[in-house]
C-alpha cells in the first residue's frame, strides 16, 4: 500500500513548497557554482588561477553577469530536484521503517541516497544543459540559451542518451552525498534534542510537543552535513562535469567513463590540483547552501503542519 501512494496526488501539494528549500539555497550560491564548474574542467581562460583569482577574473573579463552564467537553467532545475529530493526522503523513510522494519541512523542513510538519486534522474538533462552554459566564456559561445542548448546535444550527441552522459559517477556519488547529509543531519538533530533540549530545541510551531532545533542550531547542523558529504563525494563531482561537458573539452575522448575519467584527472593533475580541485570554494558554496536549504525544510515542515 506504500508503494502504491508513493506518488500519491496529495503529495504532490507539497512539491511546490518543499522546493522553494532548494531555490532559496542556490540562488545565493550562483556565482560560487560558476566558478567551480571553471576550475574543475580547468577552463583554459583560468585554468592557472586560484578560487578567489577566478572570482575576481570572471567580472573582468566576462561583466558581473558571467558569474551568473547558466543560472537560469540552474533555477529551473533546482526547484524540481529539491521538491523530489526532499519529498522522496519522506516517502523513502516510511517505505523502510515499514516494509524493511529498519529504523534510526541506517534508515536516514538509506533514505537519504535513494532520494537523491530519484532526484538526480529526473532533473539531470537540465544540469547537463546547465553545464555547458556555465563553462562558455564570453566570445566563446556554442550555445545560444538554454533551448538551443537542448537542441544541440540533442542533435549532436546521439539523441536522448545525450543529456545523461556522467549519470554514472552522478548517481555513485550521489549515494554517499545525499545520504551522509541526511543522515549527519538527522543525527545531530537527534543528538542534539536528547543531550541539550533546552539549549538547543524549541517547540514546533504546528505542534507544542514536538521539539524542533532553535533557527541558528539549524543552519550549523545543515552546513556541518553538506561540508562532510561533499568532501566523501568529490572526486565524483569533478569526475560527472568533465563527462557532462564532452566535446566541449580538448581531451573529451580521454573521459568517456567514470574509471577512464577518474584516473585521467588523477594522471594528469593529481589529488590536489584535479580530483579536488576547487573542495574549498565547495565549502564556501556548500555550508550555507545546505544550512538555508535544511533550515527552510524543517520550517516549511511545521508551516504545513507536518511534525
Amino acid at each position: 500500500a506504500d508503494l502504491k501512494n508513493f506518488f500519491h496526488p496529495v503529495s504532490f501539494l507539497f512539491l511546490p513548497w518543499k522546493g522553494v528549500a532548494g531555490c532559496c539555497a542556490k540562488t545565493t550560491t550562483a556565482p560560487l557554482d560558476r566558478v567551480k564548474i571553471l576550475l574543475q574542467a580547468h577552463n583554459h581562460h583560468y585554468k592557472h588561477l586560484g578560487v578567489f583569482s577566478t572570482l575576481r577574473a570572471v567580472p573582468k573579463k566576462e561583466g558581473y553577469l558571467g558569474l551568473y552564467k547558466g543560472n537560469g537553467a540552474m533555477m529551473i532545475r533546482i526547484f524540481p530536484y529539491g521538491a523530489i529530493q526532499f519529498m522522496a526522503f519522506d516517502q523513502y523513510k516510511k517505505v523502510i521503517k515499514k516494509q524493511l522494519g529498519i529504523s534510526g541512523h541506517v534508515h536516514r542513510l538509506m533514505a537519504g541516497s535513494m532520494a537523491g538519486i530519484t532526484a538526480v534522474i529526473c532533473t539531470y538533462p537540465l544540469d547537463m544543459v546547465r553545464v555547458r552554459l556555465a563553462f562558455q566564456v564570453k566570445g566563446e559561445h556554442k550555445y545560444m540559451g538554454i533551448i538551443h542548448a537542448f537542441k544541440m546535444i540533442y542533435t549532436k550527441e546521439g539523441g536522448f542518451s545525450g543529456f545523461y552522459r556522467g549519470l554514472m559517477p552522478t548517481v555513485v556519488g550521489m549515494a554517499p552525498y545525499a545520504g551522509f547529509s541526511f543522515f549527519t543531519f538527522g543525527t545531530l538533530k537527534s543528538i542534539g534534542l536528547a543531550q541539550a533540549p533546552n539549549l538547543l530545541g524549541r517547540p514546533s510551531l504546528d505542534n507544542p510537543d514536538v521539539l524542533v532545533l532553535k533557527t541558528h542550531v539549524n543552519l550549523l547542523c545543515g552546513g556541518i552535513a553538506g561540508a562532510i558529504a561533499q568532501t566523501i563525494s568529490y572526486p565524483l563531482d569533478v569526475t560527472r562535469r568533465r563527462m557532462q561537458l564532452g566535446a566541449v573539452l580538448p581531451d573529451s575522448e580521454k573521459c568517456l567513463t567514470m574509471v577512464q575519467t577518474l584516473k585521467y584527472v588523477y594522471q594528469q593533475h593529481g589529488i590536489r590540483r584535479g580530483l579536488y580541485r576547487g573542495l574549498s570554494l565547495n565549502y564556501i558554496r556548500c555550508i550555507p547552501s545546505q544550512a538555508v536549504a535544511f533550515t527552510t525544510y524543517e520550517l516549511m515542515k511545521q508551516f504545513l503542519h507536518l511534525n
